[in-house]
């Protein structure tokens, strides 16, 4: 913490340039981002060096990396530039239906797909000035749980680079608050007069060629977790970048795909697919809607998390549960788990 003696030898704009070359890890870039000169920005930090007694950010051919320090500190920070943007923005209530901001939310590309046939016809009703850009998050796997593979996406949370973010994640550190909207499984998905379709086996499902949606082409996901568990395996004959292009591809082969049923329930017809279940396939992911604490200060950002709660989609069609602020997940009465 800052003591009072140091508070008139620091504004607020030295807060922000901090938060900025954290984010950037780099002067010019930073620079750019403030609309000032490297040269100013570098006499900033040497202001904040002087103050906090710590270099704060330490150069590499690359830009600068942050001293433990200023990891330390990146987090407060970002706190009290929350506070102040509220405190500035409490000027002028924030107006949904006449505001024209525009929000970033992040989410793996089959939750965007569902959640845009719910944002849209809703922001075309209450707030149709406000724009979204939406950015594609991508799991870290290394061999972890379907859970933890998306934490490492939250520091986009905590750098302000997200709004809000949907991933598939059953708990958050206490500075993150949650909801759950769903809980998602798996579905095999394949063409209409696919072999399998008569009559689904596991062992059939075993024999048959796959389709696997991965970034890096890697061939092994979570399914093929499961069915090693149970001393089982597949073939992948196929990896694709996105569930779209998947979907598109099944429909035109005999490749089968194990993709998320809310995302394949929306586009069956779409596609002319159709699904089997197999119980080796019956876990449940959670999948919740996510912001910082500070982040939820800004009236802006938590209109947009409370209207996304408000979907809550899941095909029995219960009531809602309104989410807990003080960060602790609100579990539905849809029989999550």
């Amino acid at each position: 913490m800052l003591k009072s003696a140091h508070l008139s030898r620091i504004d607020l704009n030295l807060l922000v340039l901090f938060h900025v070359v954290y984010e950037e890890r780099h002067v010019a870039r930073a620079a750019n981002r403030l609309s000032l000169t490297p040269s100013a920005v570098s006499h900033g930090l040497s202001r904040l060096r002087r103050v906090l007694n710590d270099p704060l950010f330490l150069r590499t051919a690359k830009g600068v990396v942050p001293s433990a320090r200023a990891q330390e500190l990146a987090e407060p920070i970002a706190d009290i530039i929350a506070r102040a943007d509220a405190v500035i923005a409490s000027a002028e209530p924030f107006d949904a239906a006449r505001s024209r901001r525009r929000f970033t939310i992040g989410a793996p590309d089959a939750i965007s797909a569902v959640l845009l046939t719910h944002l849209l016809p809703a922001l075309e009703r209450q707030a149709p000035g406000i724009d979204i850009g939406l950015v594609q998050l991508l799991p870290h796997p290394g061999g972890k749980p379907t859970s933890q593979m998306w934490y490492q996406t939250l520091t986009e949370l905590d750098a302000r680079a997200l709004d809000i973010v949907i991933l598939p994640i059953d708990d958050v550190p206490p500075r993150f608050v949650a909801h759950t909207l769903f809980a998602e499984d798996f579905v095999v998905t394949m063409r209409k007069g696919h072999p399998l379709a008569r009559k689904p086996t596991l062992k059939q499902y075993c024999a048959m060629r796959h389709l696997l949606v991965s970034m890096s082409g890697d061939a092994h996901g979570v399914v093929d977790a499961a069915l090693a568990q149970q001393g089982l395996s597949r073939r992948v004959a196929l990896t694709v970048p996105s569930f779209m292009m998947a979907l598109s591809t099944l429909a035109q082969t005999d490749l089968l795909g194990t993709l998320p049923r809310h995302l394949v329930q929306q586009c069956v017809a779409q596609f002319g697919l159709m699904t089997a279940d197999l119980d080796v396939l019956k876990r449940r992911d959670p999948v919740s809607v996510i912001a910082t604490r500070s982040a939820l200060r800004d009236a802006g950002v938590s209109w947009l998390f409370d209207l996304v709660v408000s979907f809550a989609w899941d095909e029995k069609k219960s009531s809602r549960p309104k989410h807990n602020r003080a960060g602790r997940r609100h579990r539905t009465s849809r029989g999550e788990r």
